[in-house]
């Protein structure tokens, strides 16, 4: 449901200067490309020197009605909401409602260890309190609406995955329960929240907690791209990811969210530097972020068929974000593309080209491919005329054919390459390659 944070590869840039009419057009054409070859579509936008100076948006927020999307359409931006809960808990401290020391017990003491955990370990990630959206079951409840009861009963019944403090693990439990700590202490909804600590004073008007999708309200649903046509996917009903990802916005909204926070707009500059404390690459509600020589910070995520992403480089005064209701395709190259031309950068063009490949070849790579060297079995198989990949309790996902024998999911940037006559897959993901041997 809500994805782990990747970072940006820390890259050179290159010294090819372009004029920003041509750099941007570029980046344009770039973005048209994805969405023709059905690897994305979505809102993109960047800013520089705190103004925001590109929009680009493609596609369709409604596939069935050829509704295209605009520049005011609203996506779910999943775990970015995280950033957003992390800068209500900041403000709660400075209102005196709450420390960072302040234990869960003094909320909810039935959650195993919940008088050692703290709320600065629930920003950061180091409770050890299980990731319910890690867990089979999940898919069994989330598209219901789910009370604080019923969440909360779901969160205690799983034990803790590590002691408190020893580590870093993303959960979205964490955040969930910061959502409702908020509401405790304020006595008022988190959705209320939202709107009177941070859309208000920065004038957002299409940025709030989500409901149920309604694409004549100018919302996108999310899709996946099968078999030459977009496939809807089910909704999260937005009950479940309270305070971790139940926010939605526009690029160009999430811009003036992150340049406002960090020019002190919604919480001080010491609450702000507070969160920016990084251990193990993580603040509060906040990830450290490579470029180049920069650093910056922000947060990504994703919801259903949603994936955002929301950076802001100080001392570049460069912010970028976009979300897409559709991809296939590895939002880390857009996030450097878009980061290229907002500082000036050329960029190198992907290439796109079509390799049919025959069922009956297809037919030859599927099976159950195991390798010691890695701790997952990935199935091979075909689905609706579609060579697909699934790795054991993960969804399966599509893969494109670069020659015959040779495939790639851009969106995880795996490369897959079958050898028939010794019954191998060579498997690449960044650094990491494996040969899987088939059973």
């Amino acid at each position: 449901m809500f994805k782990k944070l990747l970072l940006l590869s820390a890259i050179g840039i290159s010294s090819i200067a372009f004029s920003q009419s041509q750099e941007r057009q570029k980046l344009m054409d770039y973005l048209d490309s994805l969405n023709v070859h059905h690897k994305v579509m979505g809102s993109f936008a960047f800013a520089y020197k705190d103004e925001p100076t590109f929009l680009k948006v493609t596609g369709f927020s409604d596939t069935d009605k050829q509704q295209k999307a605009n520049m005011n359409t609203q996506y779910r931006i999943g775990s970015i909401s995280k950033t957003f809960t992390a800068v209500l808990i900041m403000k709660a401290i400075e209102d005196k409602k709450l420390s960072l020391t302040t234990k869960l017990s003094d909320f909810y003491p039935e959650i195993e260890k919940a008088n050692k955990i703290s709320i600065e370990q629930l920003l950061r990630h180091r409770t050890g309190i299980h990731n319910l959206t890690d867990d089979e079951e999940y898919f069994t409840y989330n598209t219901q609406p789910q009370t604080e009861n019923s969440l909360i009963s779901i969160i205690k019944k799983y034990k803790s995955d590590f002691n408190p403090g020893i580590k870093y693990e993303y959960s979205n439990s964490n955040y969930i329960l910061l959502g409702y700590i908020l509401e405790k202490v304020y006595k008022k909804s988190y959705a209320q929240l939202i709107q009177d600590k941070i859309a208000k004073p920065l004038k957002l008007t299409l940025t709030k907690v989500g409901g149920k999708i309604n694409p004549a309200e100018n919302q996108a649903l999310s899709y996946n791209y099968e078999g030459d046509k977009y496939v809807a996917w089910q909704e999260t009903d937005m009950s479940v990811p309270i305070g971790a990802g139940n926010i939605i916005s526009t690029p160009t909204e999430l811009l003036k969210f992150i340049i406002g926070l960090e020019n002190g707009k919604l919480i001080t500059k010491a609450s702000l530097k507070e969160m920016k404390n990084y251990v193990d690459n993580y603040g509060f509600g906040l990830t450290k972020v490579p470029f180049g020589g920069s650093w910056g910070f922000g947060h990504n995520g994703g919801i259903d068929q949603f994936r955002s992403v929301l950076y802001y480089f100080p001392d570049l005064k460069v912010a970028i974000s976009f979300v897409t209701n559709q991809s296939n395709y590895n939002n880390n190259d857009i996030s450097i593309k878009m980061l290229q031309t907002a500082t000036g950068q050329n960029f190198e063009m992907p290439e796109f080209k079509v390799v049919a490949v025959s069922t009956d070849v297809l037919k030859k790579y599927e099976g159950n491919y195991k390798t010691k060297d890695f701790p997952l079995d990935i199935k091979i198989f075909i689905e609706n005329g579609e060579l697909k990949g699934q790795a054991t309790g993960q969804g399966a996902f599509p893969l494109e054919a670069v020659s015959e024998n040779e495939f790639k999911f851009d969106m995880a940037g795996i490369k897959m390459k079958f050898n028939t006559e010794k019954g191998t897959m060579d498997f690449a993901q960044g650094a990491n390659k494996f040969t899987f041997k088939k059973e």
